[in-house]
């Protein structure tokens, strides 16, 4: 029987692939067939990634905030696979302060990252992705921003991010208004607590009892169970969902 999830033969971009969710959704979508390009600031932990799913797996290091990076690599993507099919737009950062507390530097940081790298990132696949469908290219185009629950209730000690991830429920919104007639889909993800190296402060001896006391499934997810959403969007079973926002949180945010 054929793998309804199946990503054969998709060419698909990974921002943060270096650790936590971006190197889960890697070894999801690796698994699955997909053939990937990984972006990470962080280039040796990027290529660590590469080694552990085997050839023929592209290796990207920059950062997401550089509009010019983005650029050239998505050409040189395109360039060597003649196409791209995904986008799973990960990274980010974290600078921790109170409100009253919080420099303009780590505000600014964040934005740039979480919420300007992930413009960066969707407009540069967007184009190409259009420019496709006005070739009436009929290949899948699938787009996946990473949000939070953050983005959806607020966060304490943390205004950038959840400002940040607020922005970028907006971004997929307005890019699947704006790209739904080239058969764009474009989605979110909204994750609650992961293990992860950016949740070590929620997962430590001084927040998990509230962390935990917030998630009905009582305990934080792994990256590998959350790729597995993060690459139905991606796949052809999604092919008649855009601008939603999928929470990926053990029950975090229930309701209407």
């Amino acid at each position: 029987m054929d793998n309804p999830m199946s990503l054969e033969g998709r060419v698909i971009i990974i921002t943060g692939a270096a650790q936590g969710i971006g190197r889960g959704v890697a070894t999801k979508a690796a698994s699955l067939g997909a053939k990937l390009a990984l972006i990470d600031i962080n280039g040796d932990g990027a290529q660590e990634t590469a080694k552990r799913l085997g050839d023929d797996i592209d290796v990207y290091a920059g950062s997401v905030a550089d509009a010019g990076f983005i650029q050239d690599t998505v050409e040189s993507v395109v360039a060597k696979h003649g196409i791209i099919h995904g986008l799973f737009n990960n990274a980010g950062i974290i600078r921790t302060a109170m409100i009253h507390k919080m420099s303009l530097a780590d505000w600014q940081a964040v934005i740039d990252v979480n919420l300007t790298g992930v413009f960066h990132c969707l407009q540069a696949v967007g184009r190409h992705m259009i420019e496709r469908a006005n070739d009436d290219n009929n290949e899948p185009s699938r787009i996946v921003n990473v949000s939070s629950i953050a983005g959806r209730r607020g966060t304490i000690g943390q205004i950038n991010y959840g400002a940040a991830k607020s922005g970028v429920l907006g971004i997929t919104m307005s890019a699947a208004r704006e790209w739904a007639r080239y058969g764009i889909c474009v989605n979110s993800v909204c994750f609650g607590a992961v293990e992860t190296p950016m949740t070590e402060v929620i997962r430590g001896p001084k927040f998990i009892d509230r962390t935990l006391a917030s998630i009905p499934m009582g305990r934080i997810a792994e990256p590998d169970e959350v790729a597995g959403p993060c690459c139905f969007l991606l796949s052809d079973i999604a092919s008649y969902i855009t601008g939603q926002h999928l929470n990926i949180d053990g029950g975090s945010q229930i309701g209407f």
